[in-house]
């Protein structure tokens, strides 16, 4: 079984190639826990993955919401692992899901980053089709290796960047991006909008609603996973002026996925 995570696609498309080598079933927590679906047995020799993006170098608080109820029936043994899909690093990610599943039984035996583009608009321009295609082609490289470490349930294994000033970026900068730039007040949706409704169907927290044919975020803050504004077919939907002019980046796979 693996639990995932995604705004753009990155996570789900690493998710899916693994669970297409392993032969596991998918779970989303953004719906896990908008059903609070929290209860999974696990079969008998069954790996259990959790595969998430970092933001500010930190697990999304929303995967810390899902273990933290997680009521897990599975063998003593279960082989975990974590994959953490990142545009550069993951700071003290690794070490902060590890301690977090101890807390509720759990023992994290392997664990993975992967580099894909970026997609927090707020701050960084979306790379263009030739980067995007680079990256993409390392990153299934560096998957590759990660479905055949999995696939022997290599333990106390972690190939992982943690990248420089790892723990002042964890546990400093964290909180104050969490605190300060987690705001849905930003979000407007410009004259482009089309009212087709997609930024309401993919928002992960659940956050959106249309009132007339516009979006309207009900609630102060949200997971900032850029699902509204990576999605949205004209690019209407803007945080500040910080996102003008930077570009949309979406996973192929997931692209696909969405559309289907």
């Amino acid at each position: 079984m693996i639990f995932y995570f995604s705004g753009s696609g990155n996570s789900y498309a690493a998710a899916k190639k693994i669970a297409d080598a392993t032969n596991d079933t998918l779970v989303n927590i953004a719906d896990a826990v908008y059903h609070k679906k929290f209860a999974y047995t696990l079969q008998e020799g069954e790996k259990l993955g959790f595969v998430f993006p970092v933001y500010a170098w930190a697990t999304p608080k929303i995967v810390e919401q899902f273990i933290q109820s997680l009521e897990l029936y599975h063998e003593q043994q279960t082989y975990i692992y974590a994959v953490c899909t990142c545009g550069q690093s993951i700071g003290e990610t690794m070490s902060q899901l590890d301690t977090l599943l101890q807390s509720k039984g759990y023992k994290l035996c392997s664990g993975f980053s992967v580099v894909m583009p970026d997609n927090y608009a707020v701050l960084f321009k979306a790379p263009s089709l030739q980067q995007q295609q680079r990256i993409l082609s390392q990153a299934d490289t560096v998957i590759g290796w990660v479905i055949r470490s999995i696939l022997l349930e290599r333990r106390n294994f972690y190939r992982i960047t943690k990248g420089k000033h790892s723990r002042l970026l964890s546990h400093v900068v964290n909180p104050l991006f969490l605190r300060f730039a987690t705001k849905t007040k930003h979000f407007y949706a410009t004259k482009n909008c089309i009212g087709c409704g997609l930024c309401e169907k993919v928002c992960n927290a659940h956050c959106i609603e249309m009132h007339g044919n516009t979006p309207s975020w009900k609630y102060p803050k949200c997971h900032m996973c850029m699902a509204c504004l990576q999605h949205c077919p004209t690019s209407a939907i803007q945080y500040g002026k910080k996102t003008i002019k930077k570009g949309r980046y979406l996973h192929p796979i997931y692209q696909k996925h969405k559309e289907g």
